[in-house]
């Protein structure tokens, strides 16, 4: 029993070949690997012929059409919704434009079937897999990067496969299902205690039908996903590394400052004591927006206020080793700039510990 679940926007084209093929692949009656399964097609309102031409296929094939309405358009939350409308504890998920091969399919439940500790995923980047050559060399890389940056949090050679089966027994509450954007599968191997990631090759085909709905708003969405699933799987150590990342994009507005200020006049010292200001701004929105952006928020002018005073103490050790080392030792006065660097430093892990105990200690959403 297998419920294979599929989300849609603009896919009527591709639903036809996509049934009849599955049908072909694991219907009933099938020589080699027949299997009792309905078909979900999960639709994002689209304004195309998707009603119509499901009515046509659910009088051939075991399909049925569920669409919902009074939400933004997100195929993640299109996954989530056909994984609850699902009448079959083993769950498959795959894409409507042809891309993932039903022949797997079989492969596929054999590693579930009896293992309600395994997620199959569709691989291309295991032995036996491969992706469509005709890629451009830019979506070549954005694919492989994106692979790259998703690489420490699952054990799976290609964590952005949308081509995967579980047991949802396995899902639990699945309201813990945090999911922005169209990365569901990384977002289930991440929160969902599986055993054990079993991989199987796929040759991964390019859409012939329809238009593909990767764009810059979904690719911002994937870096947003991302940054969740950091926080969950390694909590304070991911907001350490995303708080250092935010440091040093205020080190440069710092920098700049700090220049800016000596060219219409001020001596260094005085520029280096100007230029906290505009970079303690720029940080405090950032960490308020991103870091901690996932805890409740306090008054701006208050939580801004309680950063500056936090961030003060730590300056206090930033300036003051600037000023000993370039006062005291000629090599740092020749080479102001590494002593900025050797100041910033000695702040960081205090503004840290700072904004996390005291500026930013909401409890999270």
């Amino acid at each position: 029993m297998l419920s294979i679940v599929v989300p849609t926007f603009m896919e009527a084209d591709n639903l036809p070949l996509l049934a009849e093929q599955i049908h072909a692949c694991i219907g009933i009656g099938n020589a080699e690997a027949s299997v009792d399964y309905e078909l979900i097609v999960v639709d994002d309102m689209s304004p195309d012929d998707t009603v119509e031409v499901c009515g046509r296929l659910s009088k051939t094939y075991p399909l049925k059409l569920l669409r919902r309405e009074g939400r933004s358009r997100d195929l993640s939350l299109s996954v989530i919704d056909g994984i609850e409308a699902a009448a079959n504890d083993i769950v498959l998920v795959m894409d409507a434009d042809l891309s993932h091969p039903p022949k797997e399919i079989a492969a596929m439940l054999e590693k579930v079937a009896g293992n309600e500790g395994a997620l199959a995923v569709g691989s291309r980047y295991i032995s036996g897999g491969s992706f469509d050559r005709d890629w451009s060399l830019w979506r070549f890389l954005n694919s492989h990067l994106a692979a790259f940056l998703a690489r420490p949090l699952a054990q799976c050679s290609d964590p952005m496969s949308g081509f995967f089966m579980f047991n949802r027994q396995r899902l639990g509450d699945i309201t813990k299902l945090n999911p922005i954007g169209y990365k569901i599968g990384l977002e289930i191997m991440v929160r969902v205690n599986f055993e054990v990631i079993e991989e199987v090759p796929i040759s991964f085909k390019d859409r012939e039908l329809g238009a593909s709905k990767m764009n810059f708003d979904q690719q911002w969405k994937y870096l947003r996903h991302l940054r969740r699933l950091y926080l969950f799987k390694f909590k304070g150590w991911a907001e350490f590394v995303h708080f250092g990342a935010v440091g040093a994009s205020g080190f440069v507005i710092d920098l700049a400052f700090y220049y800016l200020f000596q060219a219409v006049g001020a001596n260094h010292i005085l520029a280096r004591g100007l230029s906290f200001w505009p970079a303690v701004s720029w940080n405090w929105a950032l960490n308020r927006k991103t870091t901690f952006g996932d805890r409740a928020r306090r008054p701006k002018m208050r939580q801004w206020f309680e950063f500056v005073i936090s961030s003060l103490v730590g300056f206090s050790f930033n300036w003051g080793i600037y000023v000993m080392l370039t006062t005291t030792i000629t090599f740092f006065d020749q080479y102001r700039l590494l002593a900025l660097v050797a100041g910033v430093a000695s702040a960081s892990l205090f503004n840290f510990t700072a904004s996390t105990l005291f500026v930013y200690n909401d409890k999270r959403k």
